[in-house]
């Protein structure tokens, strides 16, 4: 009998270098259970991003390719047009994917590429230091907003799932957290639909995921999930923002 917490397939047995109480080794799991759950491990590829999780081919078991800052989406779809059976996936946070990368993604959507992207959103840059990023809220306070960010000199911060969505090419786009065992099923759940969608070739899938970084946040891990749900999720709300494909699975 299957052990209830051994370690997916599709990750491999090295211990994860991420801080205590960060987000990645949970989102790692999850996407290691689901393709295991769906017997794609032997023809998923993933794009590995520059950030905390640049390191991510060290703990996935499929093949994995490190690309240059922010370019996830154009190797992800030359990968994918010229394997178009396999499973492709980028896996990137919000300074690779929402700053430098961020033209990419949209014209990745708006070609509606059949791809499937995880992104990862802790309101901060986390591997340089805890700066100001895309995503942060404002009035948070990080090494490049000491006073809080201020929407007159920073803007306001970028909303992904929403920005997305409202492109023609995607066909599902959903925002979930880490914060909560419930939090953690629907994450599964989203991850394993995400999947199916390019399975299925039913479109390009988008999962924004607000995951916790107590380190540059300042913060306990237990009061990081809680600064989640106080804060994040007002500025970001969960939720199903595209969904296109009506069959269930």
């Amino acid at each position: 009998m299957e052990k209830i917490f051994s370690r997916p397939k599709t990750l491999k047995d090295n211990p994860f270098h991420y801080c205590p109480g960060c987000g990645h080794s949970l989102i790692h799991r999850l996407i290691a259970e689901n393709i295991d759950k769906l017997k794609i491990q032997k023809k998923t590829i993933g794009i590995a991003p520059v950030g905390c999780s640049v390191f991510a081919y060290n703990y996935f078991n499929i093949d994995m390719i490190e690309t240059a800052h922010g370019r996830a989406p154009a190797v992800a779809t030359a990968i994918k047009r010229v394997l178009p059976k396999k499973i492709v996936f980028s896996y990137q946070g919000d300074g690779d994917l929402a700053a430098i990368g961020c033209g990419e993604i949209i014209h990745c959507t708006a070609r509606a590429e059949m791809i499937t992207v995880f992104f990862i959103n802790n309101a901060t840059y986390g591997m340089t230091g805890g700066q100001m990023a895309p995503t942060t809220l404002i009035g948070q306070k990080t090494k490049t907003t000491p006073m809080g960010r201020d929407v007159k000199t920073s803007g306001n911060p970028l909303k992904m799932a929403e920005l997305i969505a409202s492109i023609d090419g995607s066909s599902y786009v959903v925002r979930t957290s880490v914060d909560s065992l419930k939090n953690l099923k629907i994450t599964a759940n989203y991850i394993e639909r995400a999947l199916w969608y390019q399975i299925h070739q039913k479109g390009f899938s988008f999962v924004e995921i607000l995951s916790p970084c107590p380190t540059d946040w300042n913060l306990d891990p237990i009061d990081s999930l809680k600064w989640i749900q106080n804060h994040m999720t007002k500025t970001f709300p969960l939720g199903v923002f595209k969904d296109t494909w009506k069959e269930q699975f």
